[in-house]
């Protein structure tokens, strides 16, 4: 059993503390891995703070190799490292493939945007006062990123925090989910033999709390990105004081079923949307709003199409959905699905669990205040409800503490137009599912979503500072 060392100052350092890695869907351990003290989180900070010159300096073309050259590395490590996302986050097979991809995208999307970091020319003598003067600005690193990830991405949304920062030139200490470290370790060896300059990425893993807390707060951070729940960004949000957050804190993503949509045409995608990695996703459909006539055949097809998944090992290539993260959700999942049946709801597939995998499940007509109805689920759940209109499905849609992203599917253009006006979320998808991301576009929410945008270019923006330079040319003339 592997035992995993921390990644601080470009080496790797024994811990203090370890504890074991067990496997979601097996129970078998998969790992010792470092509970990091507050003495190694400093370190950790030290060396991050001690690599800021060097990452400044850099040229953006070397900053783009390195990156160009992780891509490349993933790339041949492919298999390998769906394996490692698959064993300790019990993400099936097929599925973690996908995510190693959409990991080398995000890093060519940074290697890319490396070389795309620009201010722009500012005409001041548009105002009395600024005649013969020039005036540009550059976009400079913020410094050292505080880098808190999630178990549900555990590859791409380290991506999403690591290759921006390291493209805008800025250092990072990252602390990964407890119950998906490996991968990001995987990422810091890659990183290591692409030239990545020492203490420009440092890894730490163990709780919480004191790692996060001591990121959160330690002025030598000027800039926190976490993905995670709102609790905990409210709290990230509250101790940060003045330094720089970015906050992805999920949703309860709906998608609307309009009358002329073509039912054959989309079941397929929104079953995926409901349950790949089963629910665990931030943007997973979690509700659907069809309108009129159309519930009846849609319920149906759903039903029969969601029959048709795979459950079992991760491992195993033909699996659809596995485990979830950890036992204590499933009975989470488990009572929110008994509290939806007093809320009148009725379930027309799933319900129940195999150990720590629980079956896809489709609930009808749960009241709008049952807990499955008002928070993020995270688990393969989704409800499907009856509406008389498209308007009332943007009322519902509405009608939560969330705003990430949402979907319509409909022929009719002004429907269409006036639902991406009225819909208040981070990002509306016509004709496809809530669930949809690719990794260049901007993505985050309103409301309990969070705050800032990711998508590599919008959080590049986020990562630098803007510097304004006027040169008085007056003083030539004179």
């Amino acid at each position: 059993m592997k035992k995993q060392k921390l990644f601080i100052g470009g080496e790797w350092v024994a811990a203090e503390r370890y504890a074991t890695l067990y496997s979601p869907y097996s129970g078998e351990a998969i790992a010792e891995v470092p509970s990091a003290t507050e003495r190694e989180v400093n370190l950790a900070i030290e060396a991050a703070a001690g690599a800021k010159a060097t990452m400044r300096r850099m040229p953006a073309h070397q900053r783009a190799a390195i990156l160009e050259e992780l891509a490349f590395k993933l790339i041949e490590r492919r298999e390998e490292a769906a394996r490692l996302i698959a064993s300790e986050a019990a993400k099936p097979y097929r599925t973690a493939l996908a995510e190693v991809d959409r990991t080398v995208q995000t890093y060519k999307f940074a290697a890319e945007e490396a070389k795309r970091i620009h201010g722009e020319t500012v005409p001041v003598d548009a105002a009395p006062g600024g005649d013969n003067r020039l005036a540009y600005t550059v976009r400079e690193p913020v410094g050292v990123v505080g880098a808190i990830t999630p178990f549900n991405f555990p590859m791409n949304l380290v991506a999403h925090k690591v290759g921006p920062a390291i493209a805008a030139g800025n250092p990072v200490v990252l602390k990964p989910a407890n119950q998906t470290p490996l991968s990001a370790y995987f990422i810091g060896e890659l990183l290591a033999e692409s030239g990545l300059p020492a203490g420009a990425l440092n890894i730490v893993t163990g709780s919480g709390k004191t790692i996060g807390d001591w990121i959160v707060t330690d002025p030598r951070i000027a800039k926190i990105t976490f993905t995670g729940s709102p609790e905990v960004g409210i709290s990230i949000r509250a101790k940060a004081g003045l330094k720089r957050v970015t906050l992805e804190l999920g949703s309860n993503s709906a998608v609307i079923v309009d009358r002329d949509s073509r039912i054959d045409t989309m079941i397929s995608r929104c079953v995926t949307g409901a349950f790949a990695f089963q629910g665990q996703v931030c943007i997973s459909l979690q509700r659907i709003y069809v309108v009129g006539e159309k519930f009846e055949e849609f319920t149906r097809k759903f039903v029969e199409e969601t029959g048709k998944l795979r459950l079992g090992d991760p491992l195993d290539p033909g699996t659809d959905i596995s485990a979830m993260i950890t036992v204590k959700d499933v009975q989470r999942s488990l009572d929110w699905i008994e509290e939806a049946k007093r809320h009148g709801g009725v379930v027309a597939a799933g319900g129940k669990a195999e150990g720590g995998v629980l079956q896809p499940t489709v609930l009808l007509n749960v009241g709008p205040r049952a807990q499955i109805s008002c928070k993020e689920a995270f688990a393969p759940i989704v409800l499907i409800h009856r509406v008389d209109s498209v308007d009332e499905a943007i009322d519902f849609v509405n009608d939560s503490d969330f705003g990430l992203q949402a979907g319509i599917y409909t022929d009719n253009l002004r429907t269409a137009l006036d639902a991406a006006d009225r819909l208040h979320v981070g990002g509306v998808m016509i004709n496809d599912i809530p669930t949809f991301r690719v990794d260049n576009m901007p993505y985050g929410g309103v409301k309990h979503s969070g705050i800032g945008r990711e998508g590599v270019k919008y959080a590049i923006e986020e990562m630098t500072e803007l510097k304004l330079v006027v040169i008085n040319r007056n003083e030539y003339n004179r």
